[in-house]
């Protein structure tokens, strides 16, 4: 009787387990496409100078479009890196994971709003509002990252069969990379709104 009952309970659970994985093909098609459209929108901001301005002097009072667009997608790309190498290791996904993912995206997802706030302000009196606004996002963005690697490498099951030691290189360069990425794309904005950055480039 205890047998059957050993049976049916690990049945259940086995049930409960297989219930809560999920695949990975929706969840790097879901993150691909984000990331791909977040970086478009990034792009498809920058103005195309008019007919009826030199071009060149045009292009020149553009450059904060191109700054920004450079730093965003330097971030966006340095981030989908990173995503890539940990969804490359994982053999499934749970709710957690999923839950994490979608909160991370929800971040990269705003970087094109507000790269351009930070843009449109660089030479404004609230350029320091926009600046702290951008950098929230990103620093949020690599901070659900880190949380979702972290996540994935305290749970066994959801690696492919690797060795400890080389999830734990892995976490602690997929953390590393996001930290150092997201506080150069951080700088580089601080940078941007010096009031010296104009005068330089005209």
């Amino acid at each position: 009787m205890s047998d059957r009952v050993d049976r049916v309970s690990n049945g259940s659970s086995t049930a409960q387990h297989r219930a809560t994985i999920l695949p990975l093909d929706r969840f790097n098609a879901f993150s691909d496409g984000v990331f791909a459209i977040a970086i478009t929108l990034l792009v498809l901001e920058i103005a195309v100078p008019s007919l009826s301005a030199p071009l060149l002097t045009a292009l020149q009072e553009l450059w904060p479009d191109f700054l920004g667009y450079f730093i965003s997608f330097s971030y966006i790309g340095g981030i989908w890196l990173s995503h890539a190498g940990l969804t490359r290791l994982m053999k499934q996904g749970d709710s957690t994971s999923y839950g994490l993912n979608l909160l991370m995206l929800i971040f990269v997802a705003l970087l094109p709003f507000t790269t351009r706030l930070m843009v449109t302000h660089l030479a404004g009196p609230d350029v320091e509002i926009a600046t702290v606004i951008y950098g929230l996002d990103v620093l949020l963005a690599s901070l659900t990252l880190s949380l979702l690697i972290f996540h994935v490498a305290r749970q066994p099951t959801s690696w492919s069969t690797i060795s400890p030691k080389t999830r734990s290189r892995g976490y602690t360069a997929g953390v590393g990379s996001q930290s150092g990425v997201g506080a150069f794309a951080v700088l580089l904005a601080f940078v941007a709104r010096s009031p010296r950055l104009p005068s330089i480039l005209s």
